[in-house]
């Protein structure tokens, strides 16, 4: 890459190579084609977590957008990513809230101050990492620590999961047919069908389920008026934060997490493009960082990098940073569209709920991937104590209190694990001797 600030981005000329790299681009056309790619990519997480948390989703889907563009500029235009609503913030946001699943979440206010506390922490560890590197970050947090960590993510979650289908015995089973549907799309597709299974997968079971309900009269009808009413156009609806010491103690700790998932997303990048992008980590942090901060004084979710847009690059090979510019530009549109919010309102709870429970179920088995393809070894006293008492800690939703600062269970999960870690940490002569 060239000593600038941004790249040339050097367009492609003749034969289309099989590789576009961060700093080169393709012809408009197919730059605009690839960006309305990663949207649809990061469309079906971006629009879900808020709506487990009760956020206004057209509002994160343009927070989103703006959220990617400052990346962008933090690092230059040289990271390839896309920044979303992050899901490491659904279990404690519910927490703080009180939030009981169904409809606008009425103490999101007190939410935005803990994102903005956690963003603001997340952003001092980028400008540390800037200044001193990683290495201390893959000292604390090894393989096996961020697997338990992104393990108990997905099973402090589960409960909120099951209990939102629980009302009747109507939403249960359709939130098994929900479930059916994503996995009959996960495995029965191909390209991008399957590579957006769980978006494809809710249409199916949303159409389904309009059927069964207002077809057949069976269960609870989608209420279509909302979408009729909405306007085409509008301002997306702003929240402002309210700064409650117990939410921002609470929230804080997912700093820990973000930096874990976007230290691997990283180096994931990294291999895909054969570029180093080791020194761009920090800026990285930190523009992930900000971004979380001005999406709370907004109104909408921390964010994070994206691993399903990365899957997107893994398939077409394209990893122009440019293509960001554009999916963020579709996204602030989108985001203009009351109607295509109103849209996303009418999704049943049961049909919601299946897809959680696929979700959450999916974060899990990641930080399992996590010890697999690192050969974490669990013969290894030392990792099996780390990784059972963390996830036992995250699953029980196991709560620490000193003085005025709490602790959730992710928060207890995450810290334990990585002191754990550290105090179990054998010196060099005991390792030598075993």
């Amino acid at each position: 890459m060239s000593d600038s600030y941004f790249p040339r981005w050097r367009a492609q000329t003749g034969a289309v190579k099989s590789v576009v790299a961060p700093d080169e681009r393709l012809a408009w056309p197919q730059m605009f084609a690839m960006g309305v790619q990663h949207v649809v990519a990061m469309f079906g997480s971006t629009v879900l977590a808020p709506l487990l948390m009760g956020f206004d989703p057209n509002l994160c889907i343009f927070m989103s957008g703006i959220g990617t563009l400052l990346f962008f500029f933090v690092v230059g235009g040289r990271v390839p990513s896309y920044l979303g609503s992050s899901f490491s913030f659904i279990g404690l946001v519910i927490a703080v809230t009180g939030y009981a699943g169904h409809g606008p979440n009425l103490n999101i206010p007190v939410a935005l101050g803990g994102i903005i506390a956690c963003g603001v922490v997340y952003a001092l560890i980028g400008l540390v990492v800037s200044a001193v590197g990683t290495k201390w970050i893959e000292t604390l947090m090894p393989p096996v620590v961020t697997g338990a960590i992104v393990c108990v993510i997905g099973l402090n979650l589960a409960p909120i999961a099951v209990k939102g289908v629980s009302g009747s015995q109507f939403d249960s089973w359709m939130a098994i047919v929900t479930v059916l549907c994503v996995g009959g799309v996960a495995v029965f597709t191909r390209g991008m069908l399957q590579r957006l299974l769980i978006l494809v997968g809710l249409i199916i079971a949303y159409v389904i389920y309009a059927i069964v309900t207002n077809g057949m009269g069976l269960g609870k009808p989608i209420d279509f008026s909302v979408v009729a009413n909405a306007a085409w156009f509008g301002l997306p609806k702003f929240s402002a934060p309210v700064f409650d010491p117990h939410a921002m103690a609470l929230l804080v700790p997912i700093a820990v997490i973000l930096v874990a998932e976007n230290l691997g997303h990283i180096k994931a990048v990294s291999a895909m493009t054969g570029y180093n992008l080791d020194r761009y980590i920090g800026r990285a942090f930190l523009g992930d960082g900000i971004a979380t901060v001005v999406s709370g004084f907004a109104g909408g979710t921390g964010v994070t990098t994206y691993a399903e847009n990365i899957g997107v690059m893994a398939v077409t090979k394209i990893y122009s940073t440019l293509v960001f510019v554009i999916a963020a530009v579709i996204a602030l549109v989108l985001g203009f569209s009351p109607k295509f919010g109103a849209v996303i309102q009418t999704i049943p709870g049961p049909v919601l709920g299946g897809v959680s429970i696929v979700v959450f179920g999916l974060i899990a088995v990641t930080g399992a991937r996590i010890w697999v393809v690192n050969k974490v070894d669990f013969s290894d006293n030392r990792n099996l104590i780390v990784a059972a008492v963390t996830l036992v800690l995250g699953a029980g939703d196991f709560s620490l209190k000193l003085g005025g600062f709490g602790l959730g269970g992710i928060g207890t999960a995450t810290f334990g694990a990585i002191i754990l870690y550290a105090l179990l940490r054998k010196k060099p002569a005991q390792e030598a001797a075993v």
